[in-house]
């Protein structure tokens, strides 16, 4: 039977699985907004063919404070259809802050952002559906164009330094190996932290970035009077250790990149 995987939000995450999956055969469907490179623009078609094709389906979209622009558009219908796998993906700020300490999947969400609240009623709100879903809740994503070197080049990387901040990462690649991996073993109301296994403060890796490319190391700004955008400061406003334990244990997930620096000596090697 042929396996047909729609993806709302056919980026930067979301693409990394799609090339995968097409490479075995799969039919993938994506959506942008622009319609671009062979993606379905979204909104502004009519999504009815794709999902009666669909076997598979992947959110990819933030929402808003307006809510969840595919749940709100097409929930109903998606409700209607039967899939094989769904997923969402969500990100780890929904557990908040917690001062550095360890966070399972079992942890209460108690988001401290606009951004992290949004993702709380998003996953109440697909749940509601009562469709096989899978929640996926991402750490910080980086790999090929998108990791530190560039700015570190530049001379315009800067350590903003807060006392006990530490942030977890996942490498994309390992990201599409996690959901691959769920979709071969589905887990209908499974919840996964995606995650690397070493949590870090955000200046040790660029100073490791720096120290791959034989730079010096970038200079330090207290982030207390550092200038930042609202958005970047926000980045600093939770602090946290995720525990990844589930997708190794539940989905038999080895990762390829377990550490930062693991991922950063690839993604430079690449370029090479």
């Amino acid at each position: 039977m042929s396996k047909t995987l729609l993806i709302f939000g056919y980026g930067y995450t979301s693409r990394a699985l799609g090339e995968r999956l097409s490479a075995q055969g799969w039919e993938v469907i994506g959506t942008t907004r622009n319609g671009r490179d062979g993606t379905l623009r979204w909104p502004g078609t009519d999504m009815s063919d794709a999902l009666a094709r669909a076997t598979h389906l992947l959110i990819s979209i933030a929402p808003s404070a307006d809510g969840d622009p595919v749940l709100s558009a097409l929930g109903d219908k998606i409700a209607a259809k039967t899939f094989d796998w769904v997923g969402y993906l969500s990100t780890t700020g929904v557990y908040g802050d917690h001062n550095g300490g360890w966070v399972d999947e079992a942890t209460p969400l108690t988001p401290s952002t606009p951004r992290g609240r949004h993702r709380v009623a998003a996953e109440a709100g697909w749940r509601a559906l009562g469709l096989p879903l899978h929640i996926f809740r991402l750490a910080g994503i980086y790999g090929p164009g998108r990791g530190p070197f560039a700015k570190v080049r530049a001379g315009t990387a800067r350590r903003i330094i807060k006392p006990g901040q530490v942030f977890s990462r996942i490498h994309v690649d390992d990201i599409a190996q996690v959901l691959a991996a769920s979709i071969a073993r589905p887990g209908p109301g499974a919840v996964y932290n995606v995650c690397d296994d070493l949590a870090a403060p955000p200046e040790d890796v660029l100073g490791f970035a720096a120290t791959l490319l034989g730079q010096p190391l970038p200079p330090k700004e207290d982030y207390a009077t550092a200038e930042m955008s609202a958005m970047a400061r926000s980045f600093y406003a939770e602090s946290k250790r995720v525990q990844n334990d589930r997708i190794k244990e539940d989905l038999g997930v080895v990762l390829r990149y377990p550490t930062y620096q693991d991922g950063l000596r690839a993604l430079l090697a690449a370029e090479i």
